[in-house]
């Protein structure tokens, strides 16, 4: 069985003083019906969390080597018999496995852990059908959304709530006092009708994405679309030259930092939004139009995003030389070059260009790496706001301004040459620097002393018509009254 962490208690011994509901609650007996990969990591924490588990199996003996030695694993009549909260960690095509210990199961708390395999795969949840096999017992539904990984290693390396409802609010309390001294959150989720809901948690595949993760498709396929005909179409018509090797890599590598720089933007664009729809009606009082507050509740998985793309562009980027078309192209321009007799290629300003070019991206991807590292929660949970919100507004801020950089020096003086501009289209990275330009200038215009102070003044509660000596606390007072 797992070591180390794995055997320190999770709740100290000062929280466990302060609460002595909870140090009652440690040393009871908790019974678990089940042998499966669930019941053995749920044993194992209830174990050094300080609990006397007992396992009820249909076959003991083969599976007593499973579970930890503290752990005592027996018949399940017996296991039920010697507590009075048990986890059922059985599927529910199992739950009429258990009928005949309808007698013994009465008056207990059952813990219903269960999933499905569908959303709404069935017309009631598991937990009120295991209610209605067992009127006689108090079910409580709890447990679902922590994977047995996460009751492995402890809740320091994954999800902390656990979601409880059940109609005996004794029953609720009960499981959430053992949630709090496994380590974990209890959240009340109310009556057992909410198990429906609960029991779909698991199943959804990334609810919040779904918006980012289309429009990152949308920004890739029309600057792909873009690029190609700049890159590839516009060759082949005018030159008569096949370029369409350039599909698989060199396109993909003109999109990706494009797509990367725009979608870094729309994080903090939001938010110059919020502040000019504050400033416009003076309050912090009125709700942001629906579009706008969706927009800032995707921010984190549009940054990701933004990460993921400059991630895969510096991937491609160090490929490049590895192409065989760039090794053919560097012997015709030394073969042109011989035949030229020219014995020096050196370009100085293309040489700074492209060092400071290079330079640039380097502490862009750098900053977008910190930032992509302290969203994720375990690493959130170990910072105070202070430290989050400078990490993620401020330095958030830089990195725009450095990637922002890094696309200037990329373009340097080729936005007012004639030639780069293919079908009279533009180069694809004037086109993107449109919404972070916009974005930088708003931030500076909101660090003027007048307008900072002003918008500072509004977000401590202050109101455009109201009497300046009110303090905060009164005008949110009255506000709340109205």
């Amino acid at each position: 069985m797992p070591g180390g962490d794995m055997a320190k208690p999770l709740l100290g011994r000062r929280n466990m003083e302060s609460n002595p509901d909870l140090a009652a609650t440690v040393g009871r007996t908790i019974g678990i019906l089940g042998s499966g990969d669930f019941a053995r990591s749920l044993a194992t924490r209830l174990v050094y969390s300080g609990f006397q588990v007992v396992v009820g199996s249909r076959n003991p003996k083969r599976c007593a080597g499973l579970f930890p030695s503290a752990a005592e694993v027996t018949a399940q009549v017996d296991a039920v018999k010697k507590t009075n909260v048990i986890f059922v960690a059985v599927f529910r095509e199992h739950y009429s496995t258990l009928c005949d210990l309808t007698d013994e199961l009465a008056g207990k708390i059952l813990v219903d852990v269960s999933n499905n395999t569908e959303i709404n795969h069935h017309k009631e949840s598991n937990a009120e059908y295991l209610a209605s096999l067992f009127p006689a017992c108090t079910v409580v539904k709890g447990f679902n959304v922590i994977s047995a990984w996460t009751l492995q290693s402890g809740p320091r390396d994954g999800n902390k709530q656990v979601l409880i409802c059940c109609d005996n609010q004794e029953a609720k309390r009960t499981v959430a006092e053992i949630a709090q001294v496994m380590g974990f959150t209890p959240l009340d989720m109310g009556s057992l009708s909410s198990a429906c809901e609960i029991e779909n948690i698991p199943l959804r595949l990334l609810p919040a994405w779904k918006i980012p993760v289309f429009l990152a498709l949308g920004l890739f396929l029309c600057f792909y679309t873009y690029n190609f005909i700049r890159q590839v179409l516009h060759p082949y018509i005018w030159e008569q030259k096949n370029k369409f090797y350039k599909i698989p890599v060199e396109v993909v590598n003109s999109t990706l930092p494009c797509v990367a720089y725009v979608m870094l933007s729309l994080v903090y664009l939001p938010g110059v939004l919020a502040a000019s729809f504050q400033l416009r009606y003076g309050t912090k009082y009125r709700r942001f139009p629906d579009w706008l507050d969706q927009w800032l509740q995707h921010r984190k998985q549009i940054g990701l995003l933004s990460f993921f793309c400059a991630a895969l562009h510096a991937v491609y980027s160090l490929c490049l030389p590895m192409r065989r078309s760039h090794r053919y192209q560097l012997i015709n321009a030394a073969v042109k070059q011989v035949m030229e007799k020219k014995t020096d290629a050196w370009i100085e300003e293309e040489v700074w260009r492209m060092e400071i070019y290079v330079s640039f991206g380097i502490m862009a991807l750098g900053l977008l790496s910190l930032l992509a590292i302290t969203s994720l929660p375990s690493i959130a949970n170990s910072l105070n706001w202070r430290e989050f919100s400078f990490i993620q507004s401020t330095l958030g801020f830089i990195a725009l301004v450095v990637s922002t950089l890094h696309t200037l020096t990329f373009g340097w003086t080729k936005a007012f040459d004639e030639n780069q501009y293919k079908f009279y289209l533009p180069p694809s990275y004037t086109l993107t620097l449109l919404v972070p330009c916009t974005v930088i200038l708003a931030k500076i215009f909101f660090y003027l002393p007048c307008i900072h102070q002003r918008l500072r003044r509004i977000r401590n509660g202050w109101e455009k018509g109201r009497h300046d000596f009110e303090n905060p606390l009164q005008q949110q007072e009255s506000v709340c009254a109205r």
